[in-house]
């Protein structure tokens, strides 16, 4: 495996034209280079598909993405991680700029000197790959901002790495979407992080899309204060090799967070969603609803885990995975948990598996519908409700259009 080799080479000289970072997080590796499938978040990884993920070769080059969807008459700021273009958009109610590099860099290592060698693997890996100018660091603030998009990408036959961290100030609300589009025969490994001030409001939509045999570790890392609101959508498909690592931490309570996610698996393909919600104060709320749909021979999993300590008090968290199953040969593992300390607590959490409605089918096709056109719409209202929370418009993109045709 190439990174592999690249971390626990004996030539200690691979770390001189390293940042400060990437030395921190590569001795870090040394310690664990591969998280061990005993890890529980590591348990149910398919190890060949996770092993060709880290046999790309490693390239930091910029590779202009061909990026989906119709921009015209749409009010939307665009920033393409590794482009190296100065990010300054200022009105008179709003403004979006770099942080300073020592901030960006301040911040990062903070969090990886903390972080665990194997819950927070994925982040080493990034923070160890990822050179300086494929590292984004914004400020945001104002109202009335327009949407904005953020795109990572990967390259043919090349593994690629971006960090996008964003500060999002006080009394500030935004829509964020991330485009994450996977060249084919590729890799690409992402770390996100958010910090949410008092009182704003955070839109975030990520859309992960792959090609023929492309892979992907998408980790994101959010720090909500006090009487912030943090909306979640997201979808993942067409990757071999797809995990989404969500890590949500409501600092102080008093916050709320909403979660709406879809995988959609076919063929062979393996894509994960694992999800760590942390409650360290009074009046949290969360509800939390994973789709997935799993085809073929393919294999889907979530794990989520809600932890309210004794601090978090008048709780209310709810955690749902709700999972179609279209072929007898796919493989759907869900595995929602709540670690409980508080006693005054509203907290909940269920799974449910289930195959396409026969009596509706039924139904649609005595009316003149054919089996696909049936099939079809049902999934439509199975996808819709995912789609919908999705920060992006049907003009921009016509994401349900987009699956159904894939179907």
């Amino acid at each position: 495996m190439n990174i592999i080799e690249s971390i626990t080479k004996s030539d200690k000289n691979i770390s001189d034209y390293k940042s400060n970072l990437q030395k921190i997080s590569l001795d870090k590796l040394r310690v664990n280079p591969i998280p061990s499938s005993k890890n529980e978040i590591w348990r149910q990884t398919n190890k060949s598909k996770f092993y060709r993920f880290l046999d790309f070769k490693f390239n930091n080059d910029f590779y202009y993405p061909q990026i989906p969807g119709n921009t015209k008459n749409h009010n939307i700021c665009r920033i393409i991680i590794g482009e190296n273009k100065k990010i300054k958009f200022k009105e008179k109610k709003w403004e979006i700029k770099e942080l300073e590099e020592k901030e960006i860099y301040n911040f990062l290592e903070q969090k990886i000197i903390q972080s665990d060698t194997t819950q927070n693997w994925s982040n080493l890996l990034n923070h160890f790959l990822t050179d300086r100018k494929n590292i984004i660091g914004l400020n945001i603030s104002g109202k009335e901002i327009p949407s904005l998009e953020i795109i990572c990408n990967s390259m043919t036959n090349f593994l690629n790495s971006k960090t996008l961290l964003v500060n999002i100030e006080e009394e500030t609300s935004v829509s964020i979407s991330q485009i994450n589009i996977g060249d084919k025969n590729s890799a690409l490994s992402i770390s996100t992080y958010f910090n949410i001030g008092k009182e704003s409001v955070v839109n975030h939509g990520i859309i992960s899309f792959g090609n023929n045999k492309s892979h992907i570790i998408n980790t994101l890392n959010v720090r909500q204060h006090k009487n912030s609101e943090y909306i979640l959508g997201s979808l993942q498909y067409e990757y071999d090799f797809a995990r989404l690592e969500i890590n949500i931490n409501q600092v102080e309570g008093n916050a709320k967070t909403n979660i709406k996610g879809i995988q959609i698996t076919k063929n062979n393909e393996q894509i994960s969603t694992y999800a760590n919600i942390s409650f360290n104060g009074p009046n949290g709320f969360l509800d939390q609803l994973n789709k997935s749909l799993a085809n073929d021979k393919s294999h889907s999993v979530f794990e989520g885990l809600i932890i309210v300590p004794q601090i978090a008090q008048k709780t209310d968290a709810s955690q749902l995975s709700r999972n179609l199953l279209l072929s007898n040969y796919a493989k759907i593992d869900t595995k929602p948990q709540l670690e409980i300390v508080a006693d005054d607590v509203k907290c909940m959490h269920g799974a449910t598996i289930s195959q396409l409605n026969e009596d509706e089918v039924f139904y649609m096709r005595s009316r003149g519908l054919t089996l696909e056109e049936a099939s079809k719409l049902q999934l439509r209202s199975y996808y819709q409700e995912i789609i919908s929370f999705l920060p992006i418009s049907k003009e921009r993109w016509d994401l349900l259009a987009l699956l159904l045709k894939d179907k």
